[in-house]
Formats: structure tokens, C-alpha cells, sequence
């Protein structure tokens, strides 16, 4: 009888083990958003303008009206020390300038941005899902910038961030905001 006893407190400690195992969270992996490539573009020239592949977009500038240039910032991302898949979807519908509000899907980035004419003119953005060895990367925290004027600025996303969407009101005096969030994974 003592042997059996013995025995299933050997299978209930097994069992409690297994279950504390089961419920300790995974440590979280190592992200880092690298800037890696920028690139400048006619704003009014219905540049359609796209990351390289595996990149999204951390940072905008544009100084000028819609015949001035406008730069883009792209960065990579780096899990535990191996890059993010970013997976580019098809571009939106057009919205007009003058009164543009969009936001990515949800875990969805920005990649690529498409303008044509002045304020009246379509604008039109490129998602992506971005995943890392098969398994989809999230966002966490949305945020929103602070307000800038769109014919005189330069944002960036904070560290770990990357863009998901973008307001603007008006013309080149008009108000600009960004849309970010934090790259997520638990490994």
C-alpha cells in the first residue's frame, strides 16, 4: 500500500509540475525596428510610392505643397535576431486628401503610400501583415501623434513602433496626424 501511495504522489507531483509549466507565460522575444532605406518622391505626381520588400513604413516628411517632395522613412524588423515577413496587400480605395482619415486593418502596417494631384486629388495606401516563422506578429498600444502642419514637418515613429495609419484635414496648410503602434510577439 505504501508503494502505491508512493507512486501517486510521484504522478500528482508530475502533474502539478506539468501544469505550472503549462501556465508560466513564454519570455517575450527581442524586437527591434531598424531604419534602413528612405526615399524621396514627387507628393503630386501619382508616384505610387512601396517599401522594399520586408519593410514598413516608421517616419513621413513633406515640406512644400503637393508639388514639393515628399521623403519616406522604412524599416526592417528584427525578432530575436531574424527578420519579420511583411506580406503587402493590394492598394485602398482612393479617399480624398482634404479630408483623408485611414487606419491599417487590425496587426496590419503601412507599406506603401500612393498620391495624385493637389488636396482634391486620391490618395491611396498599401497594408501588410507582417509574420515571423509562420506565426502572424501583432500590434499593441495604437497610438496617435501630435498634430502637425502638412507643408512643414518630419515625424517619425518612436522605437519598436511602426505606422497604421494616417489623418489629414485641408490643403498643404492643413493638419496632419499620425496613426502608430508597437510591434508585439510573444516567443
Amino acid at each position: 500500500m505504501r508503494t502505491y501511495g508512493k507512486a501517486l504522489s510521484a504522478a500528482a507531483a508530475v502533474a502539478a509540475l506539468s501544469a505550472a509549466t503549462m501556465a508560466t507565460p513564454a519570455s517575450a522575444a527581442t524586437i527591434r525596428v531598424e531604419r534602413v532605406y528612405s526615399e524621396t518622391v514627387w507628393e503630386s505626381y501619382g508616384t505610387q510610392f512601396t517599401c522594399p520588400p520586408n519593410q514598413v513604413i516608421t517616419g513621413r516628411s513633406h515640406y512644400g505643397d503637393e508639388n514639393a517632395k515628399t521623403t519616406y522613412q522604412c524599416s526592417r524588423i528584427m525578432i530575436d535576431g531574424v527578420q519579420v515577413e511583411v506580406h503587402s496587400g493590394d492598394w485602398t480605395s482612393p479617399q480624398r486628401e482634404s479630408r483623408g482619415d485611414f487606419s491599417a486593418p487590425e496587426n496590419q502596417v503601412i507599406t506603401g503610400r500612393w498620391h495624385d494631384d493637389d488636396e482634391n486629388g486620391p490618395t491611396r495606401y498599401r497594408t501588410a501583415a507582417m509574420y515571423w516563422q509562420g506565426r502572424q506578429v501583432v500590434l499593441a498600444g495604437g497610438e496617435v501623434s501630435r498634430e502637425y502642419k502638412e507643408s512643414s514637418h518630419s515625424w517619425l515613429a518612436l522605437d519598436g513602433k511602426v505606422m497604421t495609419g494616417r489623418v489629414h484635414y485641408g490643403d498643404e496648410n492643413g493638419k496632419t496626424w499620425y496613426r502608430y503602434a508597437t510591434v508585439a510577439f510573444q516567443g
